[in-house]
């Protein structure tokens, strides 16, 4: 079969039995999610669409997916210092830049993160072109793609057809033509596992919680009760009490004035909120299934924000119990994927993402430029400002000398004899004379001579 101008075929003489599928159940792809053995058995089921609805897990995943799909996908190449910089190629830029014909930048990442955080596996398909270059990714649905393994060991993966990607009908593709992000992989190597199996259960339970408030307040905030006599009745009579009390008093007529006989008494049946301890259990099962994306509850909105007033210490935890391995993970998987060389990769942009209040920000750069790590131009660039001329190199105050230099001069038996022997003004004179006076401006010049007269003075 040929695909995106590339034959795929197996080899000849190989047929079904030569490729073994990754076995279903709990290491497979599909699966019934069980918060324990034997929980599908007791009606204790964990229904994936209803979990992806817990407003906690939407937030997890949601946040997560676009916190790293806004960071700007850098291609940086290292040069012989060993500095990495960013640079254009037309091999590699064109895809980082527009990924495929119907996703930007921006919606092509966060489908690669929704699926990875969803199912456990990102599956990016690869087209080429005449020449072997990729010039498209395209995020396949995990549910339509079943990894295969040969006799030999080699890596396969069946795809169902899709249109939109570009798979007019199935087809079984060797791993070098795909892109396979997963994480997680607790029961088989080629298939990752979802947050969603250790948060399930805490994302239903919360679902049940407030599906039954929904309830009780789509009931006119009244509880269910019972209805006693003083005395035994019939089954008959209880029968019509019950139809009686549920047509007129229950539902869109809850609320009605209610007129009991011959003693009948209503008895509130349901437990307080208060008592069941609901707003406590809720916070606890959006805090659990927070704990399994690693995300700080505040993020979504769960729990007290950090009484500290430091925005970047908080991003930087964020970023490194959560997003970091994320991150980088998909930077080494579009370096392989690509087929990048050692010397060029691929970087995401973390500086929005860790960037400081403009106060602490501009210290931080101005005691950078201050001791001669950076040029001021550089430091202007980080504050998005136009570079200025003479603002490319770094400076140092003219009293600071080389750790080189001092180590020099103390190791001479006088260090502050005159070097010539003569008088410190005989050597501020020949140190005068041998300035070539023409290559430097007359202000240098005179700075210059009183440096040295200072210098003599000081000696003296």
């Amino acid at each position: 079969m040929r695909l995106f101008g590339l034959n795929i075929s197996r080899a000849k003489g190989t047929d079904e039995k030569a490729f073994s599928p990754v076995g279903q159940g709990r290491g497979g792809w599909y699966r019934i999610f069980e918060p324990f053995a034997g929980a599908w058995q007791q009606n204790v089921e964990v229904r994936y669409d209803s979990v992806l609805s817990n407003h906690a897990d939407f937030a997890c995943r949601t946040l997560i997916a676009s916190d790293i799909s806004k960071l700007r996908i850098k291609l940086v190449q290292k040069d012989e210092n060993g500095i990495w910089s960013e640079v254009t190629n037309p091999a590699y830029s064109p895809v980082l830049r527009r990924p495929n014909h119907f996703q930007n930048r921006i919606q092509f990442m966060e489908g690669w993160i929704l699926s990875k955080l969803q199912r456990g596996n990102a599956l990016i398909l690869k087209q080429r072109d005449g020449r072997g270059v990729v010039k498209a990714l395209y995020v396949l649905d995990w549910t339509l793609v079943t990894p295969l393994v040969s006799d030999d060991g080699s890596v396969f993966y069946e795809l169902k057809t899709d249109n939109l990607a570009g798979l007019p009908a199935s087809v079984t593709v060797p791993a070098r033509e795909v892109i396979h992000d997963r994480f997680n992989c607790f029961f088989h190597p080629l298939v990752g596992l979802s947050p969603i199996f250790a948060g399930g259960l805490a994302a239903t339970h919360g679902l049940a919680i407030q599906n039954d408030s929904t309830l009780f307040f789509q009931n006119g905030a009244q509880p269910s009760g019972i209805l006693t006599a003083p005395g035994a009745i019939s089954d008959e009579t209880a029968k019509r009490l019950k139809e009686h009390w549920e047509s007129n008093y229950s539902g869109k007529n809850s609320g009605k004035v209610a007129v009991l006989g011959d003693g009948l008494k209503y008895e509130a049946m349901r437990a307080k909120a208060v008592d069941s301890q609901l707003i406590e259990q809720l916070k606890w099962s959006a805090e659990v299934v927070c704990s399994t994306y690693h995300v700080p509850p505040y993020k979504i909105g769960v729990g007290q924000m950090p009484t500290y007033n430091n925005v970047q210490a908080l991003n930087i935890e964020y970023y490194s119990q959560c997003l970091q391995v994320l991150i980088e993970a998909a930077e080494l998987c579009l370096d392989e994927g690509l087929g990048m060389g050692e010397n060029i990769g691929t970087e995401f942009d973390v500086d929005n993402l860790l960037r400081m209040d403009t106060t602490a920000l501009i210290n931080a750069e101005k005691e950078a430029v201050g001791a001669g790590i950076k040029a001021p131009n550089e430091a202007r660039r980080r504050l998005d400002l136009k570079p200025v001329p003479g603002g490319n190199s770094p400076y140092l105050q003219e009293q600071n000398f080389s750790l080189e230099a001092l180590a020099k001069r103390d190791a001479l038996d006088d260090p502050w004899a005159s070097r010539s022997g003569g008088s410190p003004e005989k050597d501020v004179s020949e140190e005068l004379d041998s300035v070539d006076e023409k290559h430097i401006p007359n202000y240098a010049f005179a700075s210059l001579t009183k440096m040295l007269t200072v210098d003599a003075e000081t000696v003296h």
